[in-house]
C-alpha cells in the first residue's frame, strides 16, 4: 500500500455512547410487545432474539473499529515506527488487544444466556435472563471506556497527519532548528508552513508539492535535531530521525552559515556525523543557506576549514558533482538565499537530478529489467556498399505537390488578415462585398421603404427653410401695406390661405409665451417669514379700511389640507337611534337571534360543541385528521423475510 488515508477510520464512541448507541438500536429494530396468547416457544424467541440482536451489534461495531486501525505489522515500516513514537506501540497494541477481547467476552455471554433463555418456562424467567446478558454486555463495555477514548484521541491526531507516500519521489530537509528548512519548503512548493525567528517552529513533519520534468514530488519539512544521544531526543525530533531512517529520498542537510541559528558550523558539522548513518544509500546534498547575510566566498577561515572536512573524508565539495569513476558518491555543498531566492532553483534541480539518477540504478539492478530486456532486441542495420539510393517518388506525386502550391500561393485574403495588416486604422466594411450591378451603388444610402414606398421621395430635406423663408417674405409683404388696400379684390381661397396663416401665427405665439411662463421664477414666501397672529391681520386689515366682522380668529391659522377629501358616494344608512350601520351583511353570530339571553345561550352551545375538538387537537370542524395512536412503523416489530416495503 503506498499511501494511506487515515482520515477514514470511524468514530470510535465513549462506553456511555457505545451503550446507548446498541441499547437504542435494539429496541427500534426488534419487536417490544408480548401478548397473552403467545406460548413459551415464542417468548423464549422473542427475548432470545433481543439478546443476540445486542450482541450481533456489539460485534459489528467493534470489529469495525479493529479493521479501520492500521495493524503495525502490516504498514510501511515509516508508518509503524511514526505511530510507536507519537502514540508508544505498546499502548497501542494493548488498546487494540482489550477491545478485541471484549468482543470475544460479549460474543460468549449471549451463547451462555441465549442457551439459558432456550430452558426459561416462564415469562418472568425470559426477561430476567434477558435483562441481565444486556446488562453483562453493558458492564463489559464500561470496563473498556479508557481504551476507547485512547483509540478516539489517536484516530483524531492520525486524521491531522500529513499523507506522505513512502515509496513516491521525495525530498527530505533536514538539519539544526531554525537554519531556514522551512522557508526553502514555502518556496520550492505550494505548502505554507510557518515560519518564526526562533527555534522549534516546526514541530511535526510538514508535507508540500512540486512539479518537475512532469513529475509530481513531496518534499518533507522535518522538525530541528539536536546533537545529542537518541535516547535523550524528544518526540519532536523523533519524528525526524523516523522520516530519515525509513524514506527513500534524496536528503537535503540546510546548514546556516551566518551561524545567526544559534549554532556554530562545528557544531552543525558534529550533528551531521552524529546522523550519517542514516544517509546511506541516498542522495545527499548540503546546502549552505543565509549567504544573503555572509555570503560565501566570504566566509572566515574557520568556516572553510569545516567545509574541507568533507573533503578529507572523501566527500568533496564540489557543486553539481556526480558519481566518480571510483564510485564515491561526491556531497556537492550549493550556496543558497531563501530571502533573496538565491540558488533555490539549483538546489531544487540539483536533488532532483540526483534522486531520478539513483532511482534508475536502483531499477537497473533488479531482475525485472533482465525479463525486459530479453525480450527486447534493437536491430542495427549494417551498410553494404556506399552506393547512393534517393528516395523514388512518382511524377504524378510531384504534380500534383505543384498543383497544390499554386492553389496556396492564390489563396484569398480574408478579413482577418487585413485586420492584422491595418492594426488599429481597419474598419469593417461589409458593403464592398454586395453583388450588384454597378460598384458605385454599393456604399448608398440604404432607402427605408414603408407600405411600399421610398420615405425619401416624401420628404424634402430643406422644408423648414423654405418655411422660415416664407414667413419673412409675409411679414415684408404686410409692413409694406400690401394687403391694406380694401378695393382690391381677393378670392375665396386667398382669404381662406389668410385665415389659416393667421391662426397658425396667433397659435405659434401663445406656446411661445407659455414657454417663457414655465421657465420664468414664481415668487415664493421666504422661510424667514414671520407669523402674523389673527389680532395683528385685522388691525392691519382695519387700518386699510377693511373691516373683519367675524369675531372667530381661529380660521386665520388653518391651512388649508393638501388632498382634498372626496365625498362618499353613498349616504351611510343610520338605524332608528341614530348609529351608523354598515351596508354588508348581519354576522353570523347575531343572525337569528333574538335578545341578549337567546345570544349568551347561543355562546354557551358552541363552546359545549368545541370541546370534543379541542380535545384532538383539532383546528376547527373541518379539520379530519385522525391521529393514530401507535404508528405502525415504530410498534409493529422487525421484520422478517419478505419484501421491506409493505408497513
Amino acid at each position: 500500500m503506498s499511501q494511506y488515508n487515515f482520515k477514514k477510520i470511524i468514530v470510535v464512541p465513549t462506553s456511555k455512547d457505545f451503550i446507548d448507541i446498541i441499547l437504542s438500536k435494539t429496541q427500534r429494530k426488534t419487536p417490544t410487545e408480548v401478548h397473552k396468547q403467545y406460548a413459551i416457544g415464542r417468548i423464549r424467541q422473542f427475548y432470545m432474539k433481543k439478546v443476540k440482536f445486542t450482541q450481533q451489534n456489539f460485534h459489528d461495531k467493534l470489529s469495525q473499529i479493529l479493521e479501520d486501525f492500521p495493524k503495525l505489522d502490516d504498514i510501511h515500516p515509516f508508518y509503524a515506527d511514526l505511530m510507536n513514537v507519537l502514540y508508544d506501540r505498546d499502548h497501542y497494541k494493548l488498546a487494540l488487544g482489550q477491545i478485541n477481547t471484549a468482543r470475544h467476552l460479549i460474543d460468549n455471554v449471549s451463547k451462555d444466556y441465549s442457551r439459558l433463555i432456550k430452558y426459561a418456562d416462564t415469562l418472568y424467567r425470559c426477561k430476567q435472563l434477558k435483562k441481565a446478558a444486556l446488562g453483562r454486555m453493558c458492564t463489559i463495555m464500561k470496563r473498556q471506556n479508557q481504551s476507547l477514548t485512547y483509540l478516539e484521541q489517536v484516530r483524531q491526531h492520525l486524521s491531522r497527519l500529513p499523507s506522505i507516500d513512502p515509496n513516491t519521489r521525495t525530498l527530505l530537509v533536514c538539519g539544526f532548528p531554525n537554519v531556514g528548512k522551512s522557508s526553502f519548503m514555502n518556496k520550492v512548493t505550494r505548502a505554507d508552513v510557518e515560519v518564526q525567528p526562533y527555534a522549534f517552529t516546526t514541530k511535526s513533519l510538514y508535507v508540500g508539492h512540486m512539479d518537475y520534468r512532469y513529475l509530481r514530488w513531496q518534499v518533507i519539512d522535518t522538525p530541528g535535531i539536536l546533537d545529542h544521544s537518541l535516547e535523550d531526543r524528544n518526540t519532536i525530533e523523533m519524528q525526524a530521525i523516523t522520516a530519515l531512517a525509513h524514506l527513500r529520498a534524496a536528503v537535503l542537510y540546510v546548514m546556516d552559515v551566518s551561524e545567526l541559528c544559534g549554532y556554530n558550523l562545528n557544531q552543525q558539522y558534529e550533528l551531521f556525523e552524529s546522523i550519517k548513518p542514516l544517509f546511506q544509500n541516498k542522495p545527499l546534498m548540503i546546502c549552505a543557506n543565509k549567504v544573503d547575510v555572509v555570503p560565501f566566498d566570504e566566509l572566515s577561515p574557520d568556516a572553510i576549514e569545516v567545509f574541507k572536512k568533507f573533503e578529507a573524508e572523501k566527500i568533496p565539495v564540489l557543486p553539481m558533482s556526480t558519481v566518480t569513476e571510483e564510485g564515491i558518491m561526491k556531497i556537492p555543498v550549493l550556496p543558497m538565499s531563501t530571502v533573496t531566492e538565491e540558488g533555490i532553483m539549483k538546489v531544487k534541480t540539483e536533488a532532483c537530478d540526483r534522486l531520478l539518477a539513483v532511482r534508475v540504478e536502483t531499477k537497473a539492478r533488479g531482475r525485472k529489467v533482465n525479463d525486459i530486456m530479453n525480450r527486447l532486441h534493437v536491430a542495427l542495420p549494417a551498410q553494404r556498399d556506399e552506393k547512393v539510393r534517393p528516395p523514388c517518388i512518382p511524377p504524378a506525386v510531384l504534380a500534383k505537390r505543384k498543383g497544390q502550391a499554386a492553389v496556396q500561393a492564390q489563396k484569398k485574403v480574408l478579413e482577418r488578415d487585413i485586420e492584422l495588416e491595418m492594426g488599429d486604422e481597419y474598419i469593417l466594411d461589409l458593403q464592398k462585398n454586395w453583388d450588384l450591378k454597378n460598384d458605385e451603388w454599393k456604399q448608398d444610402v440604404i432607402p427605408e421603404i414603408w407600405s411600399g414606398r421610398n420615405i425619401a421621395d416624401y420628404i424634402d430635406p430643406e422644408i423648414m427653410e423654405k418655411l422660415d423663408a416664407l414667413e419673412r417674405e409675409e411679414d415684408m409683404r404686410m409692413k409694406a401695406g400690401v394687403y391694406d388696400n380694401e378695393s382690391s379684390e381677393e378670392d375665396e381661397e386667398t382669404l381662406t390661405i389668410r385665415k389659416t396663416a393667421d391662426k397658425i401665427r396667433e397659435r405659434r405665439q401663445i406656446l411661445k409665451k407659455e414657454a417663457q411662463e414655465r421657465h420664468r421664477i414664481k415668487t415664493r414666501l421666504p422661510r424667514t417669514a414671520e407669523k402674523m397672529s389673527g389680532k395683528k391681520l385685522k388691525s392691519q386689515m382695519n387700518d386699510l379700511g377693511v373691516e373683519l366682522e367675524s369675531d372667530d380668529e381661529k380660521h386665520f391659522s388653518k391651512t388649508r389640507s393638501r388632498s382634498e377629501t372626496r365625498r362618499p358616494l353613498k349616504r351611510q344608512r343610520e338605524d332608528s337611534e341614530g348609529v351608523i350601520r354598515s351596508s354588508s351583511k348581519v354576522p353570523r353570530d347575531v343572525s337569528g337571534v333574538r335578545d341578549v339571553s337567546m345570544a349568551s345561550q347561543t355562546r354557551k352551545m358552541h363552546k359545549t360543541s368545541q370541546r370534543k375538538m379541542n380535545q384532538f387537537g383539532k383546528m376547527g370542524e373541518s379539520d379530519r385528521h385522525i391521529a393514530v395512536k401507535k404508528p405502525k412503523h415504530l410498534f409493529s416489530g422487525k421484520r422478517k423475510s419478505g419484501k421491506t416495503d409493505r408497513r
